[in-house]
């Protein structure tokens, strides 16, 4: 026997696939794998392929170009004026072919050659097809082009616009508080009438829409919105009331309930009916002395976490702070799944945007069962468990998940590299800065939303 064993006795070489394009084009039209293994085959027959010719500053219509939908048969965009969207239809991969067939080089720059202009005017148009334009913003307001959602079976998109309100006249002081958890409107988050539209993308047929007069509701990169399968959820910050909206197959929006108020769907109709026997008006809402259902909820929870310890410390701690969580406000919202929300609180300041930096704030997690209207659970942005949540269970947490034809989303919840690079920037951010795990709990925290 060898005593002196050479290296590759330990080592074994590892076996390279072939990476000849011919054989691979042949092995995929011949060979089937295991079920649900299609996606995985066609990720590794792209590695192969590659650019071999560049062409910038390429010419494109007066617009801005927004995104794909998700199963890449449709490109949108929205017009200048901010009130059309345009609906391109992708003709692949291969259209430019003849027109770039006699290019040589591999990069086509800042060049005066005609060929290259020429290929330059007409490219866009070669890749992209205009399907149709639809009028959208019609009342007067802008669509925001940070704000759209497509359905899971990419038929429809939902888009939004915004509106300012005038000064003069103003609104009414009871038309914008319309309810005891209302909040007031600044010079950061004014006052704005919002619309959102279901779009065909077929058709470009507008198919339903849905309007918010004298109300705050953040569009921008779709942070005051979230599409989970066909439940719509919209977070109204003046008014701190979630509309849920079930989004049917022809595309309509069906008004399903509104959380905050009240919780139950029957339970505004019972409550108008005591206020037309007791001769109360509706503006009386805002004077109310009862506590908002939502927030009640909350409290409750708190309270019974508190009490459950058997710890006379904890229930003290919990009235020490009972006036710091009753005024607390929802900034931020997503849907877990069909039946739970998650739900950020801060400070009024922090909602309207009165603090500069508001992601430093103290700030509250909340997971709502909106069937069984109960608070699952709480934590702060500082809890230990809630990173440790984020940490395993990232991809939940994606402001944008497709549930069929799943993107591949690479995260530290799916992806071993991914996780241990999240783990060794965490330990740099904590060793270099906080020196503990509470600043780095934060900033995931607040990474959420």
């Amino acid at each position: 026997m060898d005593d002196n064993p050479s290296l590759e006795t330990f080592i074994k070489p590892r076996k390279i696939v072939n990476q000849n394009v011919v054989h691979r084009l042949h092995q995929r039209e011949i060979h089937n794998g295991r079920p649900g293994t299609h996606f995985h085959r066609a990720r590794k027959f792209y590695t192969n392929v590659f650019p071999n010719f560049t062409l910038v500053n390429v010419e494109k219509p007066p617009c801005f170009l927004r995104k794909f939908s998700p199963d890449g048969k449709y490109f949108i965009a929205f017009s200048a004026d901010q009130t059309s969207i345009e609906i391109y239809s992708f003709e692949g991969s291969a259209a430019a072919e003849t027109l770039m067939k006699n290019l040589k080089g591999n990069i086509a720059g800042y060049t005066t050659d005609i060929r290259y202009s020429d290929i330059k005017g007409k490219l866009f148009e070669t890749f992209f097809k205009l399907r149709c334009t639809a009028h959208v913003a019609t009342n007067g307001g802008q669509l925001n082009r940070e704000c759209s959602l497509f359905t899971d079976d990419c038929k429809y998109v939902i888009v939004g616009s915004a509106q300012s309100v005038p000064e003069d006249p103003h609104p009414l002081f009871f038309d914008t508080h319309r309810n005891n958890e209302a909040v007031s409107a600044t010079a950061r988050s004014p006052l704005e009438d919002y619309c959102l539209y279901i779009v065909e993308l077929e058709t470009g047929h507008v198919c339903d829409y849905r309007s918010f007069k004298y109300d705050k509701i953040f569009l921008s990169h779709n942070q005051g919105l979230y599409l989970y399968k066909n439940t719509l959820a919209v977070l109204s910050v003046l008014q701190q009331t979630i509309h849920i909206f079930h989004v049917t197959a022809s595309g309509e929006f069906i008004d399903v309930r509104s959380i905050g108020r009240f919780c139950y769907e029957d339970d505004g109709l019972f409550f108008d009916v005591f206020q037309e026997s007791t001769g109360r008006s509706a503006q009386t809402q805002y004077m109310e002395k009862t506590m908002n259902s939502l927030k009640h909820r909350l409290l409750t929870f708190l309270y019974t976490k508190a009490k459950s310890t058997g710890s006379a410390y904890e229930l003290r701690r919990f009235y020490q702070f009972f006036e710091q969580y009753a005024s607390l406000k929802m900034w931020k919202m997503q849907l877990l799944d069909e039946n739970h929300l998650l739900i950020k609180y801060a400070s009024e300041d922090v909602v309207t945007l009165k603090i500069q930096d508001p992601n430093s704030q103290p700030s509250f997690f909340i997971v709502y069962n909106m069937v069984s209207t109960e608070v699952v659970a709480v934590n702060e942005n500082t809890s230990e468990e809630l990173l440790e949540l984020f940490e395993n269970y990232c991809d939940m947490f994606r402001n944008a998940t497709l549930h069929t034809n799943a993107p591949f989303p690479c995260s530290s919840s799916s992806n071993l590299h991914a996780r241990q690079i999240q783990q060794r920037y965490k330990h740099t951010i904590i060793n270099a800065k906080f020196g503990g795990n509470t600043g780095i709990t934060t900033i995931y925290c607040n990474y959420f939303f």
